[in-house]
């Protein structure tokens, strides 16, 4: 008995896919389209207010005496800000989803919703003192336990049927929030200058970047309302149990409760959150050295991009981007499985990180001309088929959770190690960046060097991944 319970104390949520397939003969459970929508727009949120920053920070930091005028010195400051958000993030996120697995889910969300909304109003106050943007993006990272909390609540609103559908709207959403969040950003930004007629004033000349944070901010109080009147709590609640099944209930208590952290540390979870470190690395420091790169001059590595340049190209990889996932990924998952598409999706960062290095040539020889645009084409193409590897690495870390009461302290363990990642890539990726062109290592390329090598070597995690997701043998197939 001991050993029964021992096996079914750490029996992953999700079974083999592939036997489920086979041998099962039931059709895919429709997915609640009502609770599932409420939770991708509370989703949207985040992405909308963080990728917003993206066409202007930069310019707004080359502003700030901080920088004592040096262009070259942005890049450091710029990853700084983004490497302050995950380091809080990182001290709080763990504790969030532990939380979460007590209270439900809902409250928590709600919780993060509000400290994003507050710290994106003040992010917008704080455009003339360096340490005021980055204290506000420091508070936004320690009220935010969202992404884990999301992730288990689709984790609770699907089953083994529709999961992989569920877990693949997550990228187009947060492709959706890149879209609009950049244009936002570029197109709101110092609007006394783009708009005269309407924001010629002392306020908006004062805080040129307030109106992306107030539009930003809007939107996410309105998402707060939605879910606080309809999202339904999806933690499962205790059933009552009545007097004759008292001894049922003590020994299956343990199997229920919250369970301590070292209890998490099985070789499915590590395995699967090596894997999310692995792809979260390399793909902040690719969406921080991007927009550096697009806006440094041509002259000093980068193509001389405008923050609407900027916006126009990020917004429409989203759009892009969101509406392959949604028609794609699916398909490709079911066709050749989960491993060998999280393989090709991570394999994308090497031509990714190639391409930069090809368009600045292309730039200095020809100008911002039509080969640009192609070659960004390009590298364009290969980040949505890297975005297709976050869907399969939320199936596998759902399916290595041991229970579904452990559902939310195993995302906010991966959320912390991906914070505590993110904290490094931002600062690592632009202070290479900056120090490659200002040492002209290997011709300013070296970042690019270190990047690529990086990412040949995350394969090897991968290659370490079960070919289906995890399921012990004896679990039933017939649920």
């Amino acid at each position: 008995m001991e050993d029964d319970r021992a096996i079914d104390e750490t029996r992953p949520l999700l079974a083999d896919e592939e036997q489920a397939r086979t041998k099962s003969p039931k059709k895919a459970t429709p997915l609640p389209v009502v609770q599932i929508g409420l939770l991708l727009f509370a989703q949207l949120t985040e992405p909308i207010t963080s990728q917003s920053l993206l066409p202007y920070i930069n310019e707004l930091i080359s502003k700030l005496d901080i920088t004592g005028g040096d262009r070259k010195a942005v890049g450091y400051y710029a990853g700084l800000i983004e490497s302050l958000y995950f380091a809080a993030e990182a001290c709080t996120v763990l504790q969030w989803g532990r939380l979460s697995d007590h209270i439900g889910r809902k409250p928590v969300l709600l919780i993060g919703l509000t400290g994003l909304a507050i710290s994106f109003v003040l992010f917008g106050l704080s455009s003339s003192s360096f340490w005021a943007l980055a204290l506000s993006r420091a508070l936004c990272g320690a009220l935010n336990g969202n992404i884990g909390v999301m992730k288990s609540a689709m984790g609770e609103l699907t089953d083994r049927t529709n999961r992989a559908r569920g877990f693949a709207l997550m990228p187009v959403m947060w492709a959706l929030g890149a879209s609009v969040g950049p244009l936002m950003g570029g197109t709101l930004s110092r609007p006394a200058d783009q708009f005269p007629g309407t924001f010629d004033t002392p306020f908006w000349r004062r805080f040129p970047y307030f109106l992306p944070s107030l539009i930003g901010a809007s939107f996410t109080v309105l998402i707060i309302i939605l879910v606080a009147l309809f999202l339904k709590e999806t933690l499962p609640k205790e059933k009552i149990r009545s007097p004759s099944e008292s001894s049922t209930a003590t020994q299956n208590s343990k199997a229920e409760e919250v369970r301590p952290l070292r209890e998490l540390l099985t070789k499915p979870v590590i395995l699967a959150v090596a894997n999310y470190a692995a792809l979260a690395f390399l793909d902040i420091a690719m969406a921080c050295m991007g927009p550096l790169f697009y806006s440094t001059p041509i002259e000093f590595g980068g193509l001389g991009m405008s923050p609407a340049q900027i916006g126009l190209f990020l917004g429409l990889y989203g759009v892009i981007d969101g509406v392959a996932q949604f028609l794609f990924f699916p398909i490709i998952v079911e066709r050749i499985g989960v491993k060998p598409t999280l393989f090709i999706a991570m394999s994308a960062f090497v031509p990714i990180f190639l391409w930069f290095p090809v368009a600045h040539q292309i730039a200095r020889h020809s100008g911002f001309s039509a080969p640009v645009y192609v070659a960004l084409g390009f590298q364009m193409l290969f980040m949505g088929i890297m975005d297709m590897a976050y869907a399969v690495t939320f199936m596998y870390i759902t399916a290595s959770a041991p229970s579904q009461r452990s559902l939310g302290s195993v995302n906010g363990l991966a959320q912390t190690m991906i914070s505590i990642i993110r904290t490094i890539g931002p600062a690592m990726a632009t202070s290479l960046f900056a120090v490659s062109i200002e040492e002209n290592l290997v011709g300013g390329n070296l970042v690019y060097i270190i990047f690529v090598v990086l990412s040949v070597l995350s394969l090897f995690l991968v290659a370490k991944l079960p070919a289906q997701l995890w399921h012990l043998e004896g679990d039933s197939e017939d649920e």
